[in-house]
């Protein structure tokens, strides 16, 4: 039986000689272990980088001035940084010994749908790959990236290389897919803010998106849904340790865990926030249904993503992103509507499946950060989330705050129980 591994390295696992020297290494232990390894790279690097995808992207936004930029034509160029890092990826293998060829996610056998700079993939076509992998080639896909059924290069949008390579290790049938990073996996909460964070070794399908969804920036969710439609195994890891990291798959594997053991249960995983944002707080009339009904119709034509949106009777409040604020109060301004904004606000969200149908979690929350005098601004929950608006002056006391209050400094343990 053939064993295939997909093995995905970020921008700055492939911007340097020596970084691509771990990246040999990492591909030769895959093969030294008995995989036939498929390996997807991003584009050199970020953001004033040469061939990173931002650099590509502002050098066409330059070139075209005040005219509107041409989406194929985005895509087409954007599209060129993944195949770089390919075809040197590839070309680095050969150097050390290892037959390998670059492919673009269209030769790859990526199909998608049309949609230019946020394309969804409706079709994989894994043929060629396999072909390659019984020639015991090793494969670089370049990630990002798929081709129409009429042969029109899309890209797939923002974390697209993650979402490449789990397509890729669902439809090859793969063991895992493995996630290189410049960090040691997922952590509790952003080190920078919390010093005491540490990574987490398993987690959930639900718990990563929910933690992506709400700012945490290692795995993008969209590659997690797919992972989880498709119930891949995803490993999220630093490119210098190959033991290390993060291990992401569904609820019914964690027979062996504490964490998920019946009974035995931390209620919070991990935590994640968002800086930069705006609350919107509305006041309109009880029986305003229509005009709330234009106001969210005109937002969404904006192009304006709203978030925590609390409606009542005769009050209605939401968020925003700071870059949206001008026109949102134009939108506002416009349809007659009284408003105010409160800026300089953050998000801070806990997850955790332990608190799915546990009463308390949000009484906890709350009087931690009571107890520190930091001010919940708006609140709002789902199943395993909590999430709080907050000053941003208070983010990283809340973050530290919380952190200790669930104890999330220690590894979950046997004799650790649910504390309501």
């Amino acid at each position: 039986m053939v064993k295939i591994l997909v093995q995905k390295f970020g921008g700055t696992s492939v911007a340097s000689a020596a970084s691509r020297k771990e990246v040999v290494n990492r591909v030769r232990e895959a093969i030294a272990n008995g995989y036939k390894p498929v390996v997807v790279v991003s584009a050199m690097g970020r953001m004033g980088d040469p061939y990173a995808t931002d650099t590509l992207k502002d050098l066409m936004v330059a070139a075209g001035g005040s005219q509107d930029v041409s989406l194929r034509d985005m895509d087409l160029l954007m599209s060129c940084g993944e195949i770089i890092s390919a075809v040197v990826m590839s070309s680095t293998l050969c150097a050390q010994g290892m037959p390998s060829l670059a492919l673009t996610g269209g030769q790859a056998g990526i199909i998608t749908d049309g949609n230019y700079g946020n394309a969804q993939v409706i079709e994989f076509q894994p043929e060629r790959l396999l072909a390659h992998l019984r020639n015991d080639e090793v494969v670089v896909v370049a990630g990002f990236q798929g081709v129409t059924p009429e042969g029109e290069l899309n890209t797939l949008g923002r974390g697209g290389s993650d979402t490449t390579a789990v397509i890729l290790g669902a439809g090859l049938g793969a063991e895992r897919v493995e996630i290189y990073t410049d960090v040691d996996g997922i952590m509790t909460a952003d080190p920078r803010l919390v010093e005491d964070a540490r990574i987490i070794s398993h987690l959930t399908y639900n718990e990563v998106c929910q933690l992506a969804y709400e700012g945490a920036k290692v795995v993008h969710p969209r590659a997690v849904e797919v992972a989880m439609q498709h119930n891949v195994e995803v490993v999220v890891k630093r490119l210098q340790d190959s033991e290390a990291g993060t291990v992401i798959s569904s609820e019914a594997s964690f027979t062996g865990e504490p964490h998920y053991a019946p009974k035995v249960s931390r209620v919070i995983t991990g935590i994640a926030h968002r800086p930069g944002l705006v609350q919107v707080i509305i006041e309109m009339g009880a029986d305003d249904a229509e005009t709330e009904l234009l106001m969210l119709d005109r937002l969404g034509e904006a192009k304006i993503s709203i978030d925590m949106i609390s409606i009542f009777p005769e009050r209605k409040s939401f968020t925003i992103l700071e870059n949206d604020v001008a026109q949102t109060e134009k939108i506002l301004r416009e349809m007659g509507l009284s408003y105010k904004f409160l800026t300089g606000c953050a998000k801070v969200s806990v997850v955790g499946l332990g608190m799915r149908n546990l009463p308390g979690v949000m009484a906890r929350v709350v009087k931690a950060l009571n107890m520190k005098n930091i001010r919940i601004l708006q609140t709002g929950d789902s199943n395993i989330t909590i999430s709080l608006l907050i000053r941003e002056t208070d983010l990283c006391e809340a973050l530290c705050t919380l952190h200790d209050h669930f104890h999330l400094a220690a590894p979950p343990s046997e004799d650790e129980r649910v504390l309501a």
